[in-house]
């Protein structure tokens, strides 16, 4: 009954945390009739946990990009339900983004058939990427240091208005961006811009 919440491609086998969030997504969907309808439709497409730190750990969970505005609708109330469930571990949705290449000599002739649209570039799917896990919050200002051996900070400025929700989310929400895309990020709340 949890395979109609967890779909995989090419028919692979689900992990354990995959099988666990489908079942307590379908729990929640029989269980709670204020978001019965809502969850009706939502299905993920995998999940993955991520250690933070020795006595932490994260799951992030993937789900389709079309059906974004429907879980954004109800994104608070069901992580708040899965974390219950789920003591001790923080939830991060992340919609399943798909990087296309570059265009280049090798593969400009038969397989790249039209351009490449925008957001399959690198930069666009890690911008999402970086949207998607901080989403109760909007980010208002990103900086990038370059630090003397040449590696890259970014900065991350999110506004105060959701502080008090994301606040101890911090440290989960740098390793998991760090994971993902291989960026460090320092996310913080500014006073002024």
């Amino acid at each position: 009954m949890s395979q109609n919440k967890l779909r995989k491609k090419s028919g692979k086998a689900p992990s354990e945390v995959e099988t666990q969030i489908a079942q307590s997504l379908l729990e929640m969907e029989h269980g709670n009739a204020e978001l019965k309808a809502h969850l009706r439709e939502i299905y993920i497409t995998g999940a993955k946990e991520i250690a933070v730190n020795a006595q932490k750990t994260a799951i992030v969970v993937f789900y389709p990009v079309p059906m974004r505005t429907s879980l954004n609708k109800i994104h608070v109330r069901l992580v708040r339900e899965l974390e219950k469930k789920f003591s001790g571990k923080h939830i991060v949705f992340v919609a399943q983004r798909r990087i296309l290449p570059k265009e280049s000599r090798n593969n400009r002739g038969g397989r790249m058939k039209q351009k490449r649209p925008r957001s399959r570039t690198l930069t666009e799917v890690h911008n999402a990427i970086l949207d998607d896990i901080v989403f109760p919050c909007e980010i208002v200002g990103k900086r990038i240091r370059v630090r003397l051996d040449a590696s890259r900070l970014y900065k991350i400025h999110l506004d105060k208005v959701n502080q008090a929700k994301v606040e101890d989310k911090l440290e989960t929400l740098q390793i998991v961006y760090k994971k993902l895309t291989g960026k460090d990020a320092k996310f913080e709340f500014p006073d002024t811009l």
